[in-house]
């Protein structure tokens, strides 16, 4: 029972015999611990919370009305490869996520200009297996037969140190140089610096053509492998509860000696101040199926309760938490048939708990946690992918065969419910917050939404919004002002990009309590605040499962 009191207290006539602990019924409800301390030290006062109404718009819903959704798309691809975890996994090693070192590393390695790699438009590999439809801003999937698997020698490109003339760029393979494509020019102490596109003398990966091993990471097309037992590249299937205890040793030196993670300090190191990566939200690995992690984390965020986060060290046969076999060490976890691409009629899957875990850092390759040490995530991405593809495989399931897809029809896969969809360029801002006020308490989603963007568009330079990628909807803030209010979204890359590399109006790339209370509750990398207006332009679609 949770009460609060001493035992030695006499109940008050009248009154009832114990108290509910509030903060004991919050961690029982969502599976967190809460910092008292920070509760009761927030800088926010009540008063704050109430908003300036404005009797003048009228651009809302009838008073008590929802606004009518949207017919159903018939086709959705929605999907974007994360790269931080793409390269990491390419190079077995781990990146810095907050360094502004990293987006070098990450446009030479995906052999793509940083600013290119996040919209459709420039064929980016992060798009790989999908086309752009540019009249209708949509990706379009390709065939098996339009992709192209790059050999070594495809990359390599000429001895450019010869050229002295803009003549000698025709001799060495630049066909056609007047009509040559020019990406920026600049004056600069008499001197004319152009920056040309020179693909035709060196070929790059792209969303047609990529190396072996991407194929092998994120595409479901084997190429001539197809009678074999599907494994990524530099990986071997693992239990993961064996993985992170052999690993625990080595993550408590670096965490706890040098202040990073759950044993020191926050993500910059400094001890005593409030660290970020202490929550255990799914995180998308190296592969494109932002659209299932981001419905994932919606459906946990809007009722924790739905989610089976077991660790596979106890069985529980009550409530939300279906039943587990630790003798065989696996997990039961349904779905429900929703019609379509990508499903499969309602049926309670079952998965053991091995997965793709990387040679060189014993890290799983795909779907994790933010704080590195739950298996919640990655199990439910393996079962979710099973029962869409329909697979009979208990163990190594093929990940890739989900690499793109509908986060507002997966999240009602999960849940039961019932998808709803409101396209942005068919309702107004404040009908789009109003989706969002409608189904949150507190500013808090309490029925789990989902967004995803445009495939193409100028604003998509960066990490932080990404064309065709779906996104977490958490809930919503204003500050006192209808006009002036923000829809919070969370990328499922969990990454944050470090300030100054990239701007984008109506856009606050940092979201703390006081500003909105509930970013308490989650590491807040990858967590952002659009304002209304800008969510209309940068997104296609908002739904909800409900």
């Amino acid at each position: 029972m949770v009460t609060s009191g001493s035992q030695s207290e006499l109940p008050i006539r009248g009154a009832p015999a114990s108290n509910i602990d509030a903060y004991a019924l919050f961690e029982a409800l969502t599976g967190h611990k809460i910092d008292k301390r920070s509760v009761s030290s927030s800088s926010r006062t009540m008063s704050e919370d109430y908003e300036v109404l404005d009797d003048e718009r009228d651009d809302r819903p009838a008073l008590g009305e929802e606004p009518s959704p949207d017919e159903p798309p018939k086709d959705v691809n929605v999907g974007a490869i994360n790269p931080y975890a793409l390269v990491e996994a390419m190079i077995g090693h781990k990146l810095d996520r907050h360094s502004m070192h990293t987006a070098r590393i990450i446009e030479d390695f995906l052999q793509t200009d940083y600013e290119e790699l996040f919209d459709m438009k420039h064929n980016s590999v992060l798009y790989a297996g999908l086309k752009l439809n540019e009249q209708e801003r949509r990706a379009e999937e390709l065939q098996e037969k339009e992709i192209q698997i790059l050999e070594e020698r495809d990359l390599v490109t000429p001895d450019l140190s010869r050229v002295k003339k803009l003549d000698d760029l025709e001799k060495i393979g630049l066909k056609g140089f007047g009509d040559t494509r020019i990406k920026m020019a600049r004056m600069q102490n008499g001197k004319l610096r152009l920056i040309l596109d020179g693909r035709e003398l060196g070929r790059t990966v792209g969303n047609q053509q990529v190396t072996e091993t991407i194929n092998d990471l994120v595409l479901p097309f084997r190429q001539g492998k197809e009678d074999r037992s599907w494994t990524p590249p530099n990986a071997s299937w693992r239990d993961m509860n064996e993985v992170f205890f052999r690993s625990i040793p080595r993550r408590f030196m670096m965490d706890g000696q040098f202040g990073y993670g759950p044993y020191g300090g926050n993500h910059h190191g400094h001890r005593g101040e409030q660290y970020q990566h202490r929550f255990d939200d799914p995180t998308q690995g190296a592969s494109s199926n932002s659209w299932l992690i981001a419905a994932i984390f919606s459906v946990f965020w809007a009722n924790p309760a739905m989610i089976n986060r077991s660790r596979g060290m106890a069985s529980s046969s009550s409530g939300m938490m279906p039943p587990m076999d630790r003798s065989r060490r696996t997990l039961s976890i349904k779905f429900h048939d929703k019609g379509g691409r990508n499903n499969a009629g309602t049926d309670t899957v079952e998965v053991d708990y091995q997965i793709p875990v990387n040679n060189s850092t014993d890290m799983p390759i795909y779907a994790r946690s933010s704080d590195g040490y739950e298996t919640w995530p990655a199990l439910y991405e393996k079962a979710f992918v099973k029962w869409a593809t329909k697979s009979q495989e208990r163990g190594r399931v093929d990940l890739t065969r989900a690499h793109n897809g509908d986060p507002v029809k997966a999240m009602a896969q999960l849940n039961g419910r019932e998808p709803r969809y409101y396209f942005t360029d068919k309702h107004s801002g404040a009908e789009l917050v109003g989706v969002v006020r409608s189904g949150s308490v507190n500013k808090r989603t309490v029925s789990p939404m989902c967004a995803w963007t445009h495939a193409t568009g100028d604003m998509f330079r960066g990490s932080n919004l990404v064309a065709n990628h779906a996104y977490s909807v958490l809930g919503w803030v204003s500050e006192g002002q209808e006009d002036n209010q923000y829809i919070i979204v969370r990328n499922p890359w969990g990454v944050t990009e470090p300030r100054g590399l990239t701007s984008y109006p109506g856009l606050l790339d940092r979201v703390e309590p006081e500003f909105w209370p509930p970013a308490a509750l989650l590491d807040r990398d990858g967590v952002f605040s659009v304002e209304v207006q800008a969510f209309k332009k940068y997104f296609a679609c908002i739904g909800v499962a409900k």
